[in-house]
């Protein structure tokens, strides 16, 4: 990998540990690893400083997993002083609300962090223990205070419809208690079945597909009504807080990944690093390659993948490639000569963007 001019360049931390496994999870996370805590970091400090050598200013950090707040803070942040983060970067922590604490956010921001994401799902008691979450709707509310008074002013809510058990009106519960705590970034995802989870293995509680998009189109007008704008089709932000690291993944920018299964992205090549903690801090303390595998797209395959990205993004994608039998789902963007998805089209968004031509 060799240094390239570019404005934007973003890097993802995977932190692979968790307290309890969500049922509907099907990340590279371990409940049983703690003891793997301090080495894995230790071995993502020496990928970063081993990397650092060749990269441009860093524009964006994200740190996901997994639960990143469920490992030493400092420890964590100490990765970061191995890599050129530029003087604006955008330093986003994901955060589960039970674990939250002063000491720990006033670590994080001395280290750089400006943007917090919470894992709320819900807020609703029985739609949490419906999803395998454990924590307490209470505990988001003290969790965003604390948040605030450490000094973060960009905050993400994360929010999941469709749950077994989750009426309309739970939902929307969820959605206004959320706005009232006044975020000023929402994200809000349809549950998925994925292989190999207990909520795979659990037919009665496969979401519905019509509940999800009444759920959606409500998520829709109450977040807007609030003063957050969509963005691109899960996500709404206040103007100027829209969560610039994956703006970088809709924009085929470009990005490295360090830690456990963390997908890179480098002059069009994509790669991927090995899915288990120990196979990656043996691999690290060898001094070998982690890079599990990677792809690289021809031309074509490069301009349509950049409008199936696009197009679910609110700047959209230019007309000429919207065949006509999907052009009732689009609507003009606020660029000229492009159409995005209108609200019924994210309903459809898989359907238009394989059409895309």
């Amino acid at each position: 990998m060799t240094a390239q001019a570019t404005e934007r360049f973003g890097v993802y931390l995977h932190v692979p540990f968790c307290i309890r496994r969500c049922d509907y999870c099907s990340f590279a996370t371990w409940t049983d690893r703690d003891h793997l805590i301090d080495q894995y970091l230790a071995a993502c400090r020496t990928q970063a400083r081993t990397a650092s050598i060749n990269l441009p200013d860093i524009t964006s950090v994200f740190i996901g997993g997994g639960t990143p707040n469920l490992v030493p803070a400092d420890s964590l942040m100490s990765i970061f002083r191995e890599l050129p983060l530029a003087p604006t970067v955008e330093f986003t922590i994901e955060c589960n609300p039970d674990l939250v604490d002063d000491q720990q956010l006033e670590t994080y921001v001395a280290a750089g962090v400006n943007r917090v994401s919470l894992g709320v799902q819900s807020m609703v008691p029985h739609v949490l223990a419906s999803l395998g979450r454990e924590h307490n709707p209470d505990n988001v509310h003290a969790a965003v205070q604390t948040i605030r008074e450490a000094g973060i002013t960009r905050l993400n809510l994360d929010l999941i419809y469709g749950a077994n058990g989750e009426s309309i009106e739970d939902w929307k519960t969820s959605v206004e208690s959320a706005l009232s705590l006044h975020p000023e970034h929402l994200s809000t995802y349809a549950l998925t079945v994925e292989p190999g989870t207990p909520l795979a293995e659990d037919v009665d509680r496969h979401p519905d597909d019509d509940d999800q998009a009444d759920k959606y189109l409500l998520a829709d007008e109450l977040i807007k009504s609030a003063g957050l704008m969509n963005y691109e089709i899960s996500n709404w932000a206040r103007r100027g807080d829209e969560c610039q690291h994956n703006m970088l993944y809709w924009t085929q920018g470009e990005y490295l990944g360090l830690g456990v299964a963390a997908h890179s992205h480098i002059a069009q090549r994509r790669f991927w690093s090995v899915r288990t903690p120990e196979r990656f801090i043996k691999a690290i303390e060898k001094g070998s390659s982690v890079e599990a595998g990677a792809e690289e797209l021809d031309p074509d395959a490069w301009a349509l993948e950049g409008r199936q990205l696009a197009i679910r993004t609110s700047e959209g994608v230019p007309q000429e490639f919207v065949p006509h039998k999907v052009q009732h789902l689009t609507e003009p963007s606020n660029v000229a000569g492009k159409v995005k998805l209108s609200v019924e089209g994210r309903l459809l968004a898989n359907e238009v963007s394989i059409s895309l031509q």
